[in-house]
């Protein structure tokens, strides 16, 4: 039942992937905690970002289906994606793999062994509310987004 719930929910996703975002946050609040503050700076076809008030961090978040949005390092070396999160000054860069993740979880959905709606509750709460707000200038922008913003 669970897994026919998700399947309906990710059928109706048409816009940049969201699938991927649930589980973006889903570790973000599972790692640094419960959502204080979400702010959007910016939402359109193909890229979304803002910042995350969260219990234990504040996050700068920046996601992208456009090419044209990854860093100049990883088009020279003609990458397709690019995953990085920066904890106290430290990135950790972790596109690689991703997808094999991605696999081995929904085999594990598939198996019965999944996480249920209560598991992922938090991260589609965070997701509806992205998808519902209003852009605002509040919060800490990524660089990723300064750049598109100010063109």
């Amino acid at each position: 039942m669970v897994w026919n719930l998700l399947e309906r929910r990710y059928s109706q996703i048409r816009w940049c992937g969201h699938q991927y975002w649930y589980s973006f946050f889903d570790m973000l609040s599972w790692i640094f905690g419960a959502v204080q503050e979400n702010y959007v700076h910016l939402h359109n076809e193909t890229t979304a970002a803002g910042f995350l008030e969260l219990e234990h961090a504040r996050v700068r978040w920046f996601l992208s289906i456009d090419a044209n949005n990854l860093p100049a390092k990883v088009k020279e070396m003609e990458q397709r994606t690019y995953r990085s999160i920066k904890v106290a000054d430290e990135e950790i860069e972790f596109s690689g793999g991703f997808t094999d993740l991605h696999t081995l979880s929904y085999q594990h959905i598939l198996g019965g062994k999944g996480f249920g709606l209560d598991d992922a509750r938090n991260s589609i709460g965070i997701v509806h509310d992205i998808r519902k707000a209003a852009i605002t200038s509040l919060g800490e922008m990524h660089p990723a987004t300064e750049k598109l913003v100010k063109g």
